[in-house]
């Protein structure tokens, strides 16, 4: 099967989009992936049980977060991993503790600020409300309102003339926390307790909650000729998609390593998290693999010496409105490819071997791919890859997208992108 054929062309970014629709929070997008990949045979293994080394697709999940690799039939316990790394969170407005609030006759719900959003893109949207509920026996249920719930409302520019000279200014305390009703006699656990009813869950049940607002409006093709797309969440439920997929078509082949995908959360707010990829879910993971196929210490650092990650995560496209703020000679276009990212400050993990290795993957996949690098006058982000590299001495490379609008409540990339960069990380993971 050609490359084009096995992920459909535009059908894989149709079927992106309705990746992203149905995963608002890290939980769901997790809980997505795990039920794509059963349907490919993918069978869930519990961190607390013992683990073998039968072959076949297996992946573990904890939280916002989901681990999944494929052991190919007579594979030694020193073969090595091929890994595409990504992560499930974006930045948002996140419940907090006590959620009920407002004045002045309006009910309002206390948020606070996760990760780097840009602020302005969470005015005037209608909003949906969704996330995880940890129960009083310990069981915990996804929950997604996915209607207009919530509304953050900006200040009528007859009441501040000086935004128009000096700019939209906001204050994260007061001015991003979104109204819900009408109503003086704001309770305690009103929130919470509707939350329960929508879910159909016993009043007084839920205990715990990691609740996030996310923008209703769905992912739609864009322009004149439909060569864009907009939606929420791109970076990086892109990648996490793209790698889902290219795993699924590489499982089952006679392949010469591993293949993993490792979709992590929190990369938004740096990565330090059990779930994260500072923390210790990857390294258990490929350790467990390794000495469940009876290797050894010895066998454990063979595999892991020849193991290459991916870190794929969007990246920025050249503005056409801003595009001082990109290297002169460096300006990645949306529908042109992939995108090699290098800092040689090690923001990013690509060296010239990484690059070689990249390069043959998007050779063998009849994929072209870009280069891109900060403006030296500019800060440069940064990803799982270096964190990756470092915690598990693992060779990294950092890909992605590019995309527009990076950190908005909704994002803009290439049609063609989302397949060509699926390809690219399929004909990696075969080797």
């Amino acid at each position: 099967m050609s490359e084009p054929t096995r992920f459909g062309g535009r059908g894989h970014t149709d079927d992106l989009m309705s990746f992203l629709s149905a995963s608002p929070t890290p939980y769901h997008a997790v809980a997505n992936t795990a039920e794509r990949l059963e349907k490919a045979g993918f069978r869930q293994v519990a961190e607390t049980d013992a683990w073998d080394g039968s072959t076949g697709g297996k992946y573990v999940l904890r939280g916002g977060a989901i681990v999944a690799w494929y052991v190919p039939e007579g594979a030694e316990p020193h073969t090595p991993f091929r890994i595409v790394g990504a992560h499930t969170d974006s930045p948002n407005l996140r419940v907090k503790p006590r959620p009920d609030s407002g004045a002045h006759g309006w009910r309002q719900v206390a948020v606070e600020i996760y990760g780097g959003p840009l602020l302005n893109s969470w005015l005037d949207r209608d909003l949906g409300l969704a996330g995880r509920l940890s129960l009083r026996d310990g069981s915990s249920r996804l929950v997604n309102i996915d209607r207009p719930l919530l509304r953050v409302p900006q200040l009528a520019i007859h009441l501040d003339r000086s935004v128009s000279a000096e700019g939209l200014k906001l204050d994260k305390q007061r001015h991003l926390q979104p109204i819900w009703g009408l109503g003086d006699n704001i309770r305690d656990g009103d929130l919470i307790a509707f939350l329960e009813e929508s879910a159909g869950i016993a009043a007084g049940q839920v205990t715990g909650w990691d609740l996030m607002v996310h923008s209703v409006e769905p992912p739609a093709y864009l322009g004149r000729d439909e060569e864009l797309v907009a939606g929420p969440r791109m970076d990086n439920l892109l990648s996490v998609h793209a790698g889902m997929a290219a795993l699924v078509a590489v499982s089952g082949g006679d392949l010469p390593f591993i293949p993993v995908l490792a979709a992590f959360d929190h990369e938004e707010n740096g990565s330090q998290s059990d779930t994260g990829a500072d923390g210790p879910l990857l390294g258990s993971v490929l350790e467990r693999s390794v000495f469940a196929r009876g290797g050894s210490y010895e066998d454990r650092a063979r595999a892991f010496a020849g193991t290459v990650c991916l870190s794929s995560d969007t990246g920025h496209a050249v503005h056409p409105n801003y595009a001082e703020r990109h290297d002169p000679t460096h300006h990645p276009r949306v529908n042109g490819g992939p995108i090699l990212k290098v800092n040689v400050n090690n923001r990013y993990a690509t060296d010239g071997s990484g690059r070689a290795v990249f390069a043959a993957a998007c050779e063998k996949a009849g994929v072209p791919f870009q280069s891109f690098v900060s403006n030296n006058s500019m800060p440069c982000g940064t990803t799982i890859g270096p964190i990756t590299a470092a915690r598990h001495g693992i060779r990294t490379v950092d890909i992605g997208v590019a995309i527009l609008s990076m950190h908005s409540a909704r994002e803009l990339c290439g049609a063609d992108d989302p397949q060509l960069l699926a390809r690219s990380l399929a004909a990696f993971l075969e080797g």
